[in-house]
């Protein structure tokens, strides 16, 4: 037993503890402290006082209330599941961009020689510049790069090859290169790399799995590409500057087209993140796919809202090692078929394109090989999603007097001053509502969603709807055929957002979910005209952060709570924008939504793409409605 599981049961028994100039206290009823007990607390003494500090005392900016009453440490912990879990096994979110810079570390490549791209390289000075006001650490090349040895046996010829190179380290987070076109010759030896890649590395995948940088090591010789020289791409992102595509942030390219432009000049620069840049606008790619355009004047606003958080958090799948792992049977989920129901109807808006196998862009196996570790192990990619929250799970009273909240326990891992609980372990939250405390049970949230890769317009209910729950951890219930057949099923991208919006809402908007309610994600925008009575956009300001992360989900959650404040009532939909990314839906009912996106597609007021994130922009730039 260790001092979370002494101090976790023994609060549950009605033991209180606190600490007062650095004294461990403790008040019992009577008879819970045995002489056992007690030789328990002695021998843990000082990590139950640490750990009853560490949930009332944080001294990290980010975990300061908020407006809302909550802090960002608390938020986070909440969306993410992490509620048992010690700060170096969690860290707070982070959603202002300017602690971003003051927290990244960044390095340039030096230019080719007679390289003569004067736009390019005007850009990239004034791009040094900007990141540098804003705090971010400039290391030059030489301070940011190491000498990194690597040896790899080639099977049958039974010979050892050692390489050298000058790589980027792993404490960087970005390197920032420009595109580098292949000559001839160097074709040649890509083609002959890529071949012996393919030769040796079927044996030697056979003996252990390869990292990221051993393959590219041995697939990459030939190449100029600067992710060949990171040391840990998993923590250092490439970002390449080159000429803008016009044809990429044309509004009249249809978004489909967009996505296999987007997907093939990431794969061609070998990169996270990719910047164009004309004589007077910028644009910003990265797995997201955005065609979000900036004006030259705008360069301020690009680097610290839309740059600086892709760079701080990168676009990642939660490990399926943060859920625990169960079954369901989506035949008996009224749910599940509801959500089913909802992409199909949904199929005419062609707000959800299909998805393609990795296999069938990445054309080389040696970048299928290093992306599909990247991606932890998905074989697809897709665009959107759709869910359906179920009504929030409560057991007791949904909300209490001050009184009562005076009377609950500590829970391990929260700030006692935001979240307590009862003797039957419901956790209850004090938070801010018209600008009065409320003290309200947190509820469990259970949801069905579409798995990562599916046909969102074609879901088949054996394969493609999983079960996701958030309680005290994060639950993943997988199809029971699926799992019996051993299908690859993962879990979204956006798993973090799903239950944030579904949390707040039942915290903040309690009657826009208390029946369940659709949620969807698509990559485009509402126009502003599209907005009827009691329909409501918030998110316009945010800054770009990529989906995967909780601090995606902090923003969304953030959302709700400044609608509350508000004095909003008879909500029927809202709107969440995600800047260089997309809208996130949720609805009273679900015939209500598919009205509204169809109307809104017929309309011409919802589509793919940046095209009416400018309207949003213009109205809703100092404010939300």
């Amino acid at each position: 037993m260790n001092a979370s599981e002494i101090l976790a049961k023994l609060t549950q028994q009605g033991v209180q503890f606190w600490v007062e100039n650095t004294k461990l206290n403790i008040r019992s009823p009577k008879g819970v402290i045995t002489p056992e007990v007690q030789a328990e607390i002695a021998a843990y003494k000082a990590d139950i006082l640490a750990l009853i500090q560490e949930m009332n005392i944080t001294p990290k900016c980010e975990s300061e209330p908020l407006s809302q009453g909550i802090s960002l440490e608390t938020i986070g912990r909440l969306i993410g599941g992490f509620a048992g879990e010690s700060s170096l096994e969690y860290q707070p979110p982070v959603i202002n961009p300017k602690s971003m810079a003051q927290n990244l570390s960044v390095t340039f490549r030096p230019l080719p020689n007679g390289y003569q791209n004067l736009i390019i390289i005007k850009f990239r000075q004034e791009l040094a510049v900007k990141l540098k006001n804003f705090g971010v650490k400039i290391l030059p090349w030489q301070e940011a790069t190491a000498d990194f040895f690597y040896d790899i046996k080639i099977p049958i010829l039974n010979k050892k090859i050692s390489f050298k190179f000058r790589g980027v380290k792993a404490e960087i987070n970005a390197v920032i290169d420009i595109e580098r076109p292949n000559s001839w010759l160097r074709n040649i030896g890509i083609f002959i790399a890529e071949n012996l890649y393919k030769f040796s590395s079927r044996w030697l995948a056979k003996n252990r799995q390869m990292s990221v940088v051993q393959i590219a090591k041995l697939s990459s010789w030939a190449e100029d590409h600067v992710a060949k020289y990171v040391e840990n791409p998993t923590n250092t992102q490439v970002v390449i500057l080159s000429e803008i595509d016009h044809k990429f942030v044309n509004p009249i390219t249809p978004y489909p087209e967009k996505i296999s432009i987007g997907i093939n000049t990431l794969i061609r620069t070998f990169s996270e993140i990719v910047i164009g840049v004309s004589s007077n606008q910028i644009s910003i790619l990265n797995m997201n796919l955005s065609d979000s355009i900036f004006s030259k004047y705008e360069l301020d606003n690009f680097v610290s809202k839309s740059l600086i958080p892709k760079v701080f958090v990168p676009i990642a799948p939660l490990l399926m090692s943060r859920f625990e792992i169960g079954a369901y049977n989506p035949h008996l989920s009224k749910y599940a078929k509801i959500l089913g129901n909802l992409g199909r109807e949904l199929a005419s808006t062609g707000l959800f394109p299909a998805g393609f196998k990795l296999a069938e862009v990445i054309k080389r196996k040696s970048h299928r090989d290093i992306v599909n570790i990247i991606v932890n192990g998905r074989t697809g990619v897709s665009y959107g999603f759709v869910a359906y929250a179920e009504p929030p799970h409560y057991v007791g009273k949904l909300e209490i007097t001050n009184y009562e909240w005076e009377n609950l326990l500590p829970t391990p891992g929260f700030s006692s001053d935001e979240i307590r609980q009862n003797e039957a372990n419901r956790r209850y939250i004090k938070i801010i509502i018209d600008g009065k405390y409320v003290f309200k049970q947190i509820p469990d949230i259970w949801l069905v969603s579409s798995r990562s890769g599916s046909n969102k317009t074609d879901l088949n209910l054996e394969q493609d709807i999983i079960r996701i729950g958030l309680q005290d951890k994060l639950h993943l219930q997988l199809p029971i055929e699926a799992q019996q057949q051993k299908i690859d099923v993962k879990p979204s991208y956006d798993i973090y957002v799903m239950l944030a919006i579904s949390l707040s809402a039942a915290l903040f908007t309690p009657e826009l979910i208390e029946n369940g309610a659709p949620i969807v994600h698509f990559h485009g925008y509402p126009a502003f005209d599209w907005f009827q009575e009691n329909e409501y956009c918030v998110g316009v300001t945010n800054p770009s952060v990529p989906c995967g992360t909780y601090e995606s989900g902090v923003l969304n959650f953030l959302g709700f709570s400044n609608l509350a404040n508000q004095k909003i009532k008879n909500i029927k939909l809202v709107s969440l924008i995600e800047p260089d990314h997309g809208t996130n839906f949720i609805a009273h009912d679900v015939e209500y939504l598919i009205d509204r996106l169809k109307y809104g597609c017929i309309a011409d007021q919802i589509e793919l793409g940046g095209k009416n994130f400018a309207s949003l922009k213009a109205n809703l730039g100092h404010g939300d409605i």
